[in-house]
């Protein structure tokens, strides 16, 4: 009987304990604002709540959508939703940092089958790529550009990261370009005049419209990293 319930003890505080280290945050999930999924279980609800919200972002205008709302759609309680994240930003964030992975990836696993000997060329087919993503992905679209908190967007600014990350490598390891702070702060620049212009081209009444937008801002950003 005494054994019984030495073992009845100990599985108690190792479950407790295993309880414990699925809710600690990682790293990661400290500097996101959202709990790192430990388990298979946690990652299907995390992908649960972006699957939920994603749609709603899609068809519905971003001030409406709020945690329960997305919770709701996901099927989890409140509370579960809030395990992984503390509040409609933190999802937001997670959102569109994903998806500006994705298109890294995307972009980058086309490299291979491209051949571009200038910058301006190159810089052309990069925008043109993000126009094409921003448009088969609604969801993303509603936030990119001012939805996303200072502190996601100034990660996401970095020259290394996201589609700059992808200019970046290709004026330092095809143009020989120097990697250099003044390099850095070039893309910096780049970033902030071409998010802007971004937003003003997605902004526009038309296609047509939009695709005037984006020309002028593919002339300002080639004449400015790839000056003559």
């Amino acid at each position: 009987m005494r054994t019984a319930l030495v073992a009845k003890l100990l599985n108690s505080k190792a479950n407790a304990a295993d309880a414990r280290r699925e809710e600690i945050p990682s790293e990661a999930g400290r500097s996101t604002g959202r709990r790192t999924p430990l388990q298979e279980r946690s990652q299907e609800t995390v992908q649960r709540v972006f699957r939920a919200a994603s749609g709603l972002l899609a068809s519905a205008p971003i001030e409406e959508i709020t945690t329960s709302r997305i919770a709701h759609a996901a099927g989890l309680s409140i509370g579960a939703l809030y395990r992984f994240f503390p509040d409609k930003q933190s999802i937001i964030d997670a959102i569109a940092v994903r998806h500006m992975d994705e298109f890294r990836a995307e972009f980058e696993s086309r490299l291979a089958t491209l051949n571009f000997s200038d910058g301006p060329a190159f810089l052309s087919t990069v925008i043109d790529a993000f126009v094409t993503f921003l448009e088969s992905r609604p969801d993303f679209r509603a936030i990119a550009f001012g939805r996303i908190s200072a502190a996601t967007r100034q990660r996401q600014a970095d020259p290394d990261a996201g589609g700059a990350g992808v200019v970046k490598r290709f004026m330092v390891e095809s143009l020989g370009m120097r990697d250099l702070a003044s390099l850095d702060l070039k893309l910096r620049i780049a970033i902030e005049a071409g998010e802007r212009l971004f937003a003003y081209a997605f902004e526009q009444p038309d296609a047509a419209s939009r695709d005037c937008v984006i020309a002028e801002l593919k002339r300002l950003l080639s004449s400015y990293l790839f000056p003559a």
